[in-house]
């Protein structure tokens, strides 16, 4: 069985839930509390330099960065291509679609809502970073145009990483009501990835630890 260190709050850790799940595979979760100072314990530092989460050990295999970790399960674990296709062009859009997670909508999140949470002199929140989300989610609204799902005709991967992602904008009270494709794509996607549960759990769970005194 694989090991998974985790927290259940992280966007990126619940991504990876949501696959096993959709795979059937069984992880074995191990928790590690970043306001505890866990991931800068001698053990977890030697097992991953770079002390993130979330960090899979498969065997003697470690591998760290969420995308990374999807990808390496779906090419081992997923030989009926249930959520990531073998044709070299289909691949690329769905590897498209997991780097504008990446690098565009979570990024997004990163540049408006960290400053107000986790830096130790807290800022307030800035107008132009609120632009950066808007116009992330615009351009996702129009890569969904015409589209029940996030890359291909069906479920992928993108979906699923996507979905971790646009559910912590929900549970941090952003209001994209204005993008019509990205709501119906998120109705859809809540209804038909295995493992949501657990992701909306892990995102109440993040809402009661570190965003009360911004939804004020």
């Amino acid at each position: 069985m694989m090991d998974l260190y985790y927290m259940l709050y992280s966007a990126p850790c619940r991504s990876i839930l949501m696959t096993a799940e959709v795979l059937g595979l069984e992880l074995n979760k191990k928790k590690v509390d970043l306001d505890a100072g866990d991931h800068l314990k001698s053990d977890f530092v030697k097992l991953n330099p770079q002390h993130t989460i979330p960090t899979l050990v498969d065997g003697k295999f470690v591998l760290w960065e969420s995308r990374a970790i999807l990808i390496y399960l779906a090419e081992k674990y997923d030989p009926d291509e249930k959520l990531y296709p073998k044709d070299a062009e289909d691949r690329a859009v769905v590897n498209q679609r997991l780097f504008f997670d990446l690098g565009t909508l979570y990024q997004s999140y990163v540049y408006y809502y960290y400053p107000q949470l986790f830096e130790v002199e807290k800022k307030p929140a800035n107008p132009e970073n609120l632009k950066r989300i808007d116009s992330a989610f615009d351009m996702f609204d129009t890569l969904l145009e015409g589209h029940q799902f996030a890359a291909l005709d069906r479920l992928t991967l993108a979906d699923v990483a996507l979905l971790a992602t646009v559910s912590t904008f929900e549970i941090s009270e952003y209001n994209f009501v204005k993008f019509p494709n990205v709501v119906r794509w998120y109705e859809n996607a809540k209804s038909v990835v295995p493992g949501w549960d657990e992701n909306w759990a892990g995102c109440l769970y993040y809402k009661d630890l570190y965003l009360g005194d911004i939804l004020k």
